[in-house]
C-alpha cells in the first residue's frame, strides 16, 4: 500500500492566511474603486448643478460708479430688452433707471453695457447687455395690486431664531421680487410708531422692504411718493397721517 502523505498542520495555516490577505486586498480595491466612482460622480454633479459665479465688482474711478460682471465673455449678439430711460430691478439694490447704453473694452473684449442709475443709493450700475437676465422690468398693475392686498393680510412669523429669520428676510428683499418683498414688510410691520416695539435690526429689515416696495409702486402707479406711502400705510392699517410725518 502506498504511503499517505503527512500533512503539515503549519502549512495549511500559512496557506489560509495568505489566502486571507490576498482576499482582503481585492475587497480594498474594490471598495477604493467603489469610493472613487462615488466622487467622480459627485464631482460631475456638482459641477452641472454649479451656481453661477458671484459678481466680480470693479470699481471705477468715481466712488459711486460699480461694474457689477459675472463673467467676462464675447458677445454673439446685439439683443436688447430694455431702452434708455426704462425702469428696471436690480435685485440687489432695488429700481434703477437707464439712463444710457454704452461700449467698453474690458480684456480686450468690446461689451455692450447698460449705464444704470440707483438714484435711492446714490449710485451707478454698469451691467453687460448679455447679463441682463439679472435684471427685470417694473410689474404690472395687476401685480403691484397683488401686492397691496398680501400687506393686508395677517403676519405669518415663524417660530425660529432671530438670526435665522433676519436672513431670510434678507434673502427675499434681495430677491427683487416683489410678492417677497410685500411679505417681509406685513410680516416686520408693527401698527404703532413706537420705537420700543422694535428691534434696530428688525426697524432696519422692515425700512429696507418698505422702500424698495414704495419706489415700486410710486413709479407703476404714476403717483408722488407721499401717494405711495399713504397707499401702503392704509394697507398695511396704520395711521396714516402719524406714519407719513414719521417717515419723511
Amino acid at each position: 500500500m502506498p504511503k499517505k502523505k503527512k500533512v503539515n498542520p503549519k502549512k495549511n495555516v500559512k496557506k489560509n492566511k495568505s489566502a486571507k490577505k490576498s482576499a482582503k486586498k481585492v475587497l480594498k480595491k474594490k471598495v477604493v474603486k467603489k469610493n472613487l466612482k462615488a466622487k467622480t460622480n459627485n464631482l460631475k454633479k456638482n459641477v452641472l448643478e454649479k451656481k453661477a459665479p458671484q459678481p466680480l465688482t470693479i470699481k471705477s474711478g468715481q466712488q459711486n460708479d460699480i461694474i457689477e460682471i459675472k463673467k467676462i465673455k464675447k458677445q454673439e449678439s446685439e439683443k436688447r430688452i430694455y431702452k434708455v430711460k426704462d425702469y428696471v430691478i436690480y435685485p440687489k439694490h432695488g429700481i434703477g433707471q437707464i439712463i444710457s447704453i454704452d461700449k467698453l473694452n474690458i480684456a480686450n473684449i468690446d461689451v455692450s453695457v447698460y449705464k444704470i442709475e440707483i438714484t435711492k443709493d446714490r449710485l451707478n450700475l454698469t451691467i453687460p447687455t448679455n447679463q441682463q437676465q439679472h435684471l427685470r422690468p417694473l410689474s404690472s398693475s395687476n401685480q403691484v395690486n397683488k401686492a397691496l392686498t398680501i400687506l393686508k393680510g395677517k403676519a405669518k412669523i415663524k417660530r425660529t431664531m432671530w438670526s435665522r429669520r433676519a436672513a431670510e428676510y434678507e434673502q427675499k428683499i434681495n430677491s427683487g421680487d416683489i410678492y417677497q418683498i410685500a411679505e417681509v414688510v406685513r410680516d416686520l410691520n408693527k401698527n404703532t410708531d413706537m420705537p420700543i416695539d422694535q428691534s434696530y435690526s428688525e426697524r432696519q429689515l422692515f425700512e429696507k422692504a418698505y422702500d424698495r416696495l414704495l419706489g415700486e409702486v410710486s413709479i407703476v402707479m404714476r403717483i408722488s411718493e407721499e401717494e405711495g406711502k399713504i397707499k401702503l400705510n392704509k394697507s398695511l392699517g396704520k395711521k396714516i397721517e402719524e406714519n407719513t410725518n414719521n417717515q419723511t
